[in-house]
């Protein structure tokens, strides 16, 4: 796995969490146990901060990053994602707020200082502006993301499971 040092800051990686050789973690990151960074991410914490929660999986391809402190971003954004997030495959992340039980869709695009409230589903390829809020508990969908409707038990069931699936499946590729 490739971990770097970025001037003082160098990753903190939990012992049970999995990173995948071909992924790049570099700086000020926190990533949570029994997390995943799966094959060809880039979790760039350069700038500032990123904080990955515990049982989380950022997906093949998946990019991270933060934004600097300007005049145009006052104290730049960190990166947050919470607890049992999956996040699929191809998404841009970046500098924004993702809370625990989520699940944000393949190709799926959320901009600085927004905020993904806890049970939340963002299907694939939708597009999360600037400062936009989207509530827990339903599915949005579409670029700008606009909510949909309120998800089903068994949808809400499937946040936990996906979560679940990807610590059994790091941990076969961690043994």
């Amino acid at each position: 796995m490739a971990i770097r040092k970025f001037e003082q800051y160098l990753p903190k990686v939990a012992a049970s969490a999995f990173v995948d050789a071909s992924a790049v973690v570099t700086g000020d990151v926190v990533i949570g146990a029994d997390s995943s960074i799966w094959p060809m991410c880039s979790v760039r914490g350069d700038i500032q901060s990123i904080r990955i929660g515990e049982r989380t999986n950022i997906q093949d391809g998946s990019v991270l990053h933060v934004t600097h402190d300007s005049e145009f971003a006052p104290g730049g954004n960190a990166l947050s994602i919470g607890n049992d997030v999956t996040v699929g495959h191809n998404a841009v992340v970046h500098a924004c707020t993702v809370e625990d039980l989520c699940l944000i869709g393949m190709g799926s695009i959320i901009l600085d200082g927004a905020v993904i409230r806890s049970g939340a589903i963002l299907g694939a390829g939708s597009l999360v502006s600037s400062g936009k809020e989207l509530e827990g508990g339903y599915l949005w969908l579409g670029s700008p993301a606009k909510r949909v409707r309120e998800l089903s038990e068994r949808e809400k069931a499937f946040l936990e499971y996906s979560a679940a699936h990807y610590v059994a499946l790091k941990s076969r590729h961690m043994a």
